[in-house]
């Protein structure tokens, strides 16, 4: 977890940096099989066919009017791409696939949209830094786009991770590392202060959420030196952690007890056998690979063990200390980790030694999200991104947990310390995992 200084990119870099994300965008919608592009796998979300759509219309919505005034050919499909079709009397999505136009359509309206954005794109270097939409520059902009679709590459992993295997082409992944021996000694974190969020007058790219910085005083506390193991998690479900009421929330019990939640989303049970859904395959589960589960779940747990869950600010200083350069990311060049689209599933927690904060806490960036107690919210002196309202302030509701650190399928660029995930607590199907922390 390295930090390097970071240089501005000029408009061309970062044009071929969205040009690089589209390609990846179109790679990851060939894994499912033509015929499924209308499927629905997680109830609360859009058809697949929707998603081809909508990373096209951001784009167009976001640079092709603001900042080039360009004249729209397919409006009506601007509108429906960049919202969906909304859901009667805010219920789940009830659309049907005839609602939606033909995959021809959908890609004709990606051509045209990428062709008028690339005109002017691919036209020769633009003035980056000059103002191009409320005040805010093309080279922020630009990063808005990119890092938007690359969002969507994971989040739309999550949704083609619950397709039935047979509806994707299968994809290998590189072989897993060999795992070093692992130590249950618990990481003691002195008192100390640690920096959330991104200076105002920071060169670097940061989303609205993650401004403005500010210093926290921090308590000594006790982390643990890996995520929690499909083992560990194994050992709580086989002592009734999901059957003992004391270990849930009011509010958790109720979700479990109605939706009838009684494993993690990705493993099946069979006898007394377990298994793993992996994207294209379902395997013995991995004892030493990190749970994913829901916030929920990952408190019940905690509970069970006589520990918590990090708060943001512990999160943080357990892994990255006090000392950080702001106007900086993570080192795109370590090989140290499971992230930036590397490899479909996890490794094992200890997989990589070499990958340790400065107090010693293994895997903290990528391999899976790590959830915290920490409500997403506000940091003193927020203001919203005026063309993308509602990317943070709609979830500053006191319903969605701040997650730090990124998966397997995050992108490097995400990988930033300030970067902030956040998700509801009894969603499931994030790859999120986490570690507990005693006070």
């Amino acid at each position: 977890m390295l930090a390097t200084q970071t240089r501005a990119e000029t408009s061309r870099e970062l044009a071929n940096r969205l040009f690089q994300a589209r390609r990846q965008s179109d790679a990851l919608f060939s894994v499912v099989r033509n015929n499924f592009l209308y499927e629905r796998p997680i109830p609360q979300r859009h058809r697949i066919v929707f998603y081809i759509g909508h990373l096209e219309a951001f784009d167009w919505n976001l640079l092709g009017d603001r900042v080039f005034g360009l004249k729209s050919a397919q409006p009506e499909l601007d509108r429906l791409f960049a919202f969906g079709i909304d859901p009667v009397n805010g219920g789940l999505p009830a659309d049907v696939p005839a609602d939606w136009p033909s995959l021809d359509h959908v890609h004709r309206y990606v051509d045209r949209s990428r062709a008028a954005l690339d005109e002017k794109l691919a036209g020769g270097d633009l003035a980056c830094d000059s103002e191009a939409c409320d005040g805010f520059s093309l080279r922020t902009l630009l990063n808005v786009a990119v890092e938007h679709r690359l969002m969507h590459l994971e989040t739309l992993a999550y949704m083609l991770h619950q397709l039935p295997l047979d509806q994707k082409i299968p994809q290998a992944d590189p072989p897993a590392p060999s795992a070093s021996p692992l130590t249950d000694k618990v990481i003691h974190i002195p008192a100390g202060s640690v920096t959330l969020g991104l200076p105002r007058d920071s060169e670097a790219f940061g989303w609205d959420n993650e401004f403005a910085a500010q210093t926290v005083a921090v308590p000594e506390f006790e982390i643990d030196p890996y995520k929690v193991t499909n083992q560990q998690y194994l050992d709580f479900i086989k002592a009734g952690g999901y059957e003992t009421r004391a270990f849930w929330s009011d509010e958790d019990w109720q979700w479990k007890t109605q939706q009838g939640i009684s494993r993690p989303i990705f493993w099946r049970q069979e006898g007394e056998r377990w298994f793993y859904r992996a994207m294209f395959a379902e395997l013995p589960l991995p004892l030493d690979w990190p749970v994913y589960v829901s916030h929920a779940e990952a408190q019940a747990y905690a509970r069970w063990a006589g520990k918590s869950l990090p708060t943001e600010a512990e999160w943080q200083r357990a892994a990255y200390g006090a000392h950080l350069e702001m106007d900086s990311k993570s080192d795109l060049n370590s090989r140290a980790g499971n992230f930036d689209f590397r490899r479909w599933s996890p490794v094992p927690v200890n997989a990589f030694p070499q990958d340790q904060s400065a107090f010693g806490a293994h895997g903290m960036v990528g391999n899976g999200w790590e959830w915290t107690s920490t409500l997403f919210d506000r940091f003193p002196g927020f203001e919203p991104f005026p063309f993308y309202r509602g990317y943070s302030a709609d979830f500053f509701d006191g319903k969605h947990f701040v997650m730090k650190g990124g998966s397997a399928r995050t992108a490097a660029c995400m990988l930033r310390p300030s970067f902030r995930n956040w998700f509801q607590p009894h969603y499931q199907y994030v790859y999120a995992g986490f570690r507990c922390v005693s006070r």
